[in-house]
């Protein structure tokens, strides 16, 4: 039997942060640094007077406290009213009044916008077109978003076949982009490891690295479901200890069952320390089989070797089995490189700026 296991890192299915869809690398990253700033500031058991003045500095610098509905805050601080004290006083001006984390109740939040229907449907469309087996969906709001992409977009627009399996665990990114599965075959178990320990007291996965454990034909087939720290802001590091545990992850499934895959949005190029952390382990890369021709990247054009930052994994036994893999690129806006399906007409119309990476197995 040919089963097709697939990744599709999809940029999220109908909502995600406005800081996402900055044209500028440099601005969008300076957002999302400024962001993660204010978050660890906030977080801190006693405010000083240094971190007082940064996050004011931070909240003004991007209009945050600007409540008004056409304001172009990226992100804001959501205090709960009578829950407790004030993060800030009403002003003028406006201070910071909490003395640290314990003195007020709420969190620091991204705001997020709705893509364009054109940009879902072509989400859509490269799932259609891959019709996978089994495939991982990295990126993904929530499973309640999963479910409904499954069925409203996949099934009643676009005509497709809906999955009659599907799920996701909401992982430690608080901007919803999760890690979560459809399935032809039926998800029997799934392991989290949410709340694996990481460095100074924080979570080692960024997202979470679920282990889908998938009935095929009185067969379990375990999928262990990636997406490991991006390179914006640095993270080097973690994404070498991430890795490592994944490696572990791994092992320990091989204990439980010689099929198991590792795969998803890696963040790295194959030469890179944690990708080869993966590699020594015995796992093999789909894109390495003979059956596949193409260029060598996955996200945007992909003519470059570290434009390769999503991965099908496989061990020594399954790799064997692999009939065929194929990379679908259609669904990003690339003009000078290849052809996108002609529904992709711009970057606010492409279903996502990384491909789907798929392999046919006799299983």
């Amino acid at each position: 039997m040919t089963m097709r296991i697939g990744t599709f890192n999809a940029e999220n299915l109908f909502r995600r942060p406005k800081a996402f869809a900055l044209e500028s690398d440099t601005q969008r990253d300076k957002v999302l640094a400024d962001f993660g700033e204010l978050v660890s500031l906030l977080e801190k058991e006693s405010y000083t007077k240094n971190d007082k003045d940064r996050i004011l500095a931070i909240v003004r610098e991007h209009q945050a406290l600007d409540s008004a509905p056409d304001s172009p805050r990226p992100f804001f601080v959501n205090e709960l009213k009578g829950r407790g004290g004030r993060l800030f006083d009403d002003g003028p001006p406006v201070t910071v009044a909490a003395g640290g984390r314990g003195d007020w109740a709420g969190w620091a939040q991204l705001v997020r916008d709705d893509l364009s229907w054109p940009a879902v449907q072509n989400t859509g469309r490269v799932v259609a077109e891959v019709n996978a087996d089994i495939l991982l969906m990295v990126e993904v709001e929530d499973r309640l978003a999963l479910e409904r992409f499954n069925e409203n977009v996949l099934g009643e627009t676009l005509g497709h076949q809906p999955y009659p399996f599907n799920l996701l665990i909401d992982g430690n990114d608080p901007r919803g982009i999760d890690v979560g599965i459809l399935s032809r075959h039926p998800i029997t178990s799934v392991r989290s490891h949410l709340f694996d320990p990481g460095q100074g007291g924080r979570r080692l996965f960024s997202r979470d690295c679920p282990e889908f454990e998938i009935a095929v034909n009185g067969t379990p087939l375990w999928i262990l479901g990636n997406h490991l720290k991006s390179k914006r802001g640095g993270g080097a590091g973690l994404r070498a200890r991430q890795a490592k545990r994944v490696r572990e992850i791994y092992e320990a499934a091989l204990l439980r069952s010689d099929h198991v895959v590792v795969a998803g949005d890696l963040n790295d190029f194959m030469a890179s320390p944690p990708v080869q952390t993966l590699l020594e382990a015995g796992l093999k890369d789909a894109m390495t089989h003979s059956s596949y021709t193409g260029d060598p990247g996955t996200h945007g054009p992909g003519t470059q070797d570290e434009d390769k930052i999503d991965y099908l994994l496989f061990p020594p036994g399954l790799f064997e089995r692999i009939e065929h893999v194929e990379v679908e690129r259609r669904g990003i806006f690339e003009p000078k490189t290849f052809k996108s399906f002609q529904t992709v007409t711009s970057r606010a119309t492409q279903a996502s700026d990384h491909a789907a990476l798929y392999a046919d197995l006799d299983l």
